[in-house]
């Protein structure tokens, strides 16, 4: 791949429109779901039939066990992102999803007994602190049911999207684009039969909304992210993924007007920052270096 790093904020600014066309659908989450796993499913396994990757070796019983269970995970972070879209607003939801690298740092420490350095853990203290500003929190203005419910679907779904992190962690040797491929069959079985057709079923435009969110932000991103990164380092990853946040916003202001308040972008901002000191391992203190010796002196021992 001659551009990645073109090539990864394609794919992100193709995330971003994601709100947009899970609002446009006007299908219930549930429905909007399974219509993006069917669809993406089909381009996916067109793109890895075409590249070869249908090899036991690509996909060995035990990673196949793996891959379905984190599609399960998968599943249900996507119906409850959707759901908070639908309660919150494309801006809000997609801020405050944002906070699920905390998560997994957290979860990785809990379950996986994972060391979790102090500096990282000030970190995410910040991006806590963070979310409760981009969550609107105000101790003069209380917030209504379906705005909670709204948070806590998205707070839900990022805490599945942290599982579905640490469950492909142990993934070594599967093609991405598999993973992907099993996490969108693992929606299109979980969920067709809970879908909802409308009684005078779906129009024309209704159906391109959910063609294009399965090719688009789902098949052909996939594609492109999984491409991209092993050509990329770890820094352009962690600051070119706030692309996407940041571009949903906009869309949500473009399309419908939606505005976040200064205090929301204030908690956008200490997310943002709170994510690059951990996937960076910025350090809040210097390290202090003892200088070395002077020349012609040692030690005793």
């Amino acid at each position: 791949m001659r551009h990645p790093i073109f090539t990864y904020i394609a794919a992100m600014l193709m995330l971003s429109t994601l709100g947009v066309y899970v609002q446009e659908a006007g299908l219930d989450p549930v429905t909007t779901v399974f219509f993006r796993c069917a669809i993406g499913a089909v381009a996916l396994a067109a793109y890895c039939g075409w590249k070869g990757m249908f090899k036991r070796a690509n996909m060995p019983l035990p990673a196949f066990r793996l891959a379905a269970f984190s599609g399960v995970l998968m599943v249900v972070n996507w119906v409850m992102f959707f759901e908070a879209i639908r309660r919150i607003g494309i801006a809000v939801a997609t801020i405050v999803f944002h906070v699920q690298p905390f998560m997994v740092l957290l979860l990785g420490a809990l379950i996986l007994r994972e060391r979790l350095a102090g500096n990282k853990l000030a970190w995410v203290a910040l991006g806590f602190g963070g979310l409760a500003l981009a969550c609107g929190v105000r101790l003069d203005a209380p917030m209504d049911r379906n705005y909670l419910l709204g948070i806590a679907s998205t707070l839900t779904g990022a805490l599945a999207y942290a599982g579905v992190t640490l469950t492909t962690k142990s993934m070594r040797g599967t093609p991405p684009h598999l993973t992907a491929l099993v996490h969108c069959m693992a929606g299109a079985l979980l969920l067709g039969a809970f879908s909802t057709i409308p009684a005078g079923g779906l129009s024309a435009a209704q159906w391109g909304w959910l063609a294009t969110l399965g090719l688009v932000p789902t098949a052909m991103a996939y594609v492109m992210i999984y491409g991209a990164t092993p050509h990329m380092e770890t820094a352009a990853i962690a600051v070119l993924t706030f692309i996407y946040p940041a571009a949903a916003v906009c869309w949500d202001y473009a399309v419908y007007g939606h505005l976040i308040s200064p205090w929301q972008l204030a908690g956008f901002a200490l997310i943002v920052l709170a994510s690059l000191g951990v996937n960076l391992d910025w350090r809040l203190r210097p390290v202090r270096r003892t200088s070395p010796p002077p020349a012609g002196t040692g030690s005793t021992k």
